[in-house]
């Protein structure tokens, strides 16, 4: 969009903002809330409803009240200033990362760090300001927790890091794949994986998404990266995830469609499952078995599945998050998590986020940018002020890592033998068992249970950093015997 349209843009955000804003905040609105909770209860001492019944017609009001509740909290002034200065952030970000010039973006961000502390403090729940703001993200995620749950990663993570030292190398010859190649490749992924092409598409876009826009409407997109041949293959593994999951929630079914009780647990969730398919699966050693020949006909330069495997798992130390390895991305979630609280609650200048960005990048990745579209630049959530989004990234990994640990028991259970359960269902093309499993267990509960209640629930035991820590040591000794 033009770049100059951006403060009209940002004005009739704000209008929009604040009509969407007084309906859901509305005493008609209030009033059809009130009518529906009297309406159950009477349907519930009457015995018309099942177990079931009452059980998701109950969290459905939680949610839809509490989100009334935080929507009166909050002053409509607020609300549109809010959607004004996310529309000129992003159109100041986009031209301070095209010109590496952190200073054109330095006073949106310092604006909208400001607004959403206001919003933190009208909402007035009892968390931290960066708590509140993380609560559409992660629901009940407190501060104390996600440390917990990152400190064997603070602890672990670099020394992993330092084990692997430059292991697999990436193939000394450079290849690359043009776009019709990568097309091919890409579909044929999606055909193993059961696409069904009467719901679902693909197309491009500058950077990969999913997208649902209905019960049966399910869109995903990727992109093509020069040198990088790999890129839209992961890519397209990692927003199928996204969209199976969206495909297995209860609004498929029409009548939560919309709903809160139809929509992802959560942003660690949803990432849990896209990071599923793209690590799990599309990165695991018996996929490269299956699918290298595939590549190599391509005209990939491969001489076995290990050397594909092998480049499919680098593990090396850069800049940018959307590109690093399941190893070194934890490291930038953390550095980013630091940086956020900082800002909101610690009164770090904004001025001084260039330096602490490369300072912090220095110490824990032995890697310091260049200039800033390499560095505090590389990603668009603040200019769009969305602070608590971040660590959601992370959760996912560990959640994926601990639902896999199940996922392989209940395969042994159903009889499924082997070290591996999961490994052997890919070797063979029988990725549609994993993701029964994920149906049965994870996607048909949507709102339904927060994320760290469906771990619980799911694997029988608390989330932990220790299934993805584990589950990365055995990689790495892998590919340490293969590189």
């Amino acid at each position: 969009m033009p770049s100059a349209g951006a403060v009209w843009r940002g004005e009739q955000l704000s209008l929009l903002a604040r009509n969407i804003h007084a309906r859901q905040s509305s005493s008609h609105f209030e009033g059809l809330l009130n009518d529906a909770r009297n309406e159950f209860e009477v349907d519930s001492r009457s015995g018309e409803l099942d177990e079931q019944q009452v059980s998701e017609k109950a969290r459905n009001l939680e949610l839809l009240e509490q989100d009334l509740i935080r929507q009166k909290h909050l002053d409509p002034e607020l609300v549109a200033s809010l959607a004004s200065a996310k529309a000129i952030g992003y159109e100041r970000w986009q031209k301070a990362k095209l010109s590496s010039d952190f200073s054109c973006f330095a006073g949106a961000l310092r604006h909208l760090i400001s607004l959403r502390q206001e919003q933190a403090r009208q909402l007035d729940e009892p968390r931290t300001c960066w708590e509140t703001l993380a609560q559409p993200f992660e629901p009940e995620l407190s501060l104390k927790r996600l440390q917990e749950l990152f400190a064997p990663l603070r602890q672990r993570l670099p020394v992993l890091l330092e084990s692997v030292g430059s292991f697999p190398r990436p193939s000394k010859s450079k290849w690359d794949f043009d776009e019709l190649t990568q097309q091919s490749l890409c579909e044929l992924l999606l055909q193993e994986w059961g696409q069904d092409q009467s719901m679902t598409c693909v197309a491009r876009s500058p950077h990969p998404f999913s997208i649902t826009l209905g019960p049966k409407d399910f869109r995903i997109s990727n992109r093509v990266v020069p040198g990088q041949p790999l890129s839209c293959f992961l890519a397209t593994a990692h927003e199928w995830g996204h969209s199976l999951y969206e495909q297995g929630l209860p609004s498929q079914a029409n009548s939560w469609f919309a709903w809160p009780l139809g929509q992802a647990s959560s942003m660690a969730v949803h990432e849990s499952q896209s990071l599923f398919w793209e690590n799990r699966v599309a990165r695991s050693k018996a996929f490269a078995e299956r699918f290298w020949p595939h590549f190599v006909k391509s005209g990939a330069p491969f001489d076995s599945s290990l050397a594909f495997w092998s480049e499919m798992n680098p593990l090396s130390p850069g800049l940018n998050r959307v590109e690093a390895d399941e190893l070194t991305y934890g490291l930038h979630i953390l550095i980013r998590l630091d940086i956020e609280v900082d800002l909101l609650e610690n009164g770090l200048p904004v001025e001084d986020l260039p330096g602490e960005w490369n300072k912090r990048y220095g110490d824990l990745l032995g890697v310091i940018p260049q200039n800033d579209s390499e560095g505090c630049l590389q990603d668009v959530h603040w200019s769009e002020g969305q602070f608590g989004y971040f660590p959601s990234y992370l959760l996912g990994h560990l959640i994926s890592a601990q639902l896999s640990e199940a996922m392989a028991d209940g395969l042994r259970k159903l009889g499924e033998e082997g070290a591996d359960p999961l490994e052997d269902c890919i070797r063979c093309g029988n990725e549609s068992k994993l993701l029964t499993w994920l149906r049965e267990n994870v996607h048909q509960h949507g709102r339904k249970k927060n994320a760290e209640d469906l771990v619980l629930d799911v694997t029988g035991r608390p989330l932990s950093a220790e299934p993805f820590l584990n589950y990365l040591g055995t990689k790495i000794e892998q590919l340490g015997s293969a590189s």
